[in-house]
């Protein structure tokens, strides 16, 4: 194919996704108008299946397979990290030496940790009830414990942070979600359909999939943002290969 070719090839898919677009904005309702046929029946889904928060019902039931798309794609990537970033043969790590920590930082670091843990850990379970659940939840409680390497040293956060236990909660959330999907095809529905009792609006056992789904994604997100900061954290630390001080 010669480059003039190409360059057609190129610009007649360009004019007709250009076309398509104006098509559509065409036909979009006002800004500010009180026409919004996506966004009634996202609302009547989300209430139809006891799910409060309508996000949750659209990241976990309305387009959940989307969902395990993206976290498939943050699994994706602490599996690379883990792979590129892991320690050679012949590569010697030492840790850090203890660096000395205001007094004031280090008070109030403690003191926030438990509370920053506790809201990760609220956002989570509630993400079908309130605004939140397992992404943003996920991220949180990851930064609960690098509170200790800000307030204290990194020797600290390495006490409450196996990385080998959190590499295998992010598998795990990761599965998790996969076989939930499955129960939907178990139950002849379709895959990640939402198949079990929706039970009562407004409490913590609504929306039938949603909640289980939002709690496989906060155990995978929680665990690969702790295995991806442990990656990134060992590569500040000293290296030493070959018998030369890198």
């Amino acid at each position: 194919m010669s480059r003039r070719l190409r360059l057609g090839v190129l610009a007649a898919g360009l004019l007709a996704t250009a076309a398509l677009l104006a098509a559509a904005f065409l036909e979009l309702p006002a800004f500010g108008g009180a026409r919004h046929p996506y966004g009634d029946r996202a609302v009547e889904a989300s209430l139809a299946r006891h799910t409060a928060n309508t996000v949750s019902a659209v990241n976990f039931d309305q387009r959940a397979f989307d969902t395990l798309g993206e976290e498939t794609i943050l699994f994706s990537a602490v599996l690379g990290t883990v792979v590129l970033l892991r320690q050679t043969r012949g590569e010697h790590r030492e840790a850090p030496e203890p660096a000395s920590v205001p007094p004031a930082l280090r008070r109030y670091g403690l003191a926030a940790l438990p509370v920053t843990l506790l809201t990760g850990l609220y956002v989570i379970a509630h993400g079908q009830l309130s605004p939140g659940g397992g992404f943003q939840g996920g991220v949180v409680v990851a930064t609960a414990f690098h509170l200790l390497y800000v307030a204290v040293d990194y020797r600290a956060l390495e006490r409450v942070r196996p990385v080998g236990l959190y590499e295998i909660g992010d598998a795990a959330g990761e599965a998790a979600y996969v076989l939930l999907g499955a129960g939907g095809l178990l139950a002849g529905a379709a895959y990640l359909a939402n198949v079990l009792p929706y039970g009562t609006f407004g409490t913590l056992a609504s929306g039938g999939t949603v909640p289980l789904l939002n709690a496989a994604v906060g155990l995978e997100v929680s665990s690969a943002v702790v295995v991806l900061l442990a990656h990134f954290l060992r590569q500040a630390l000293e290296i030493e290969g070959g018998g030369e001080r890198e």
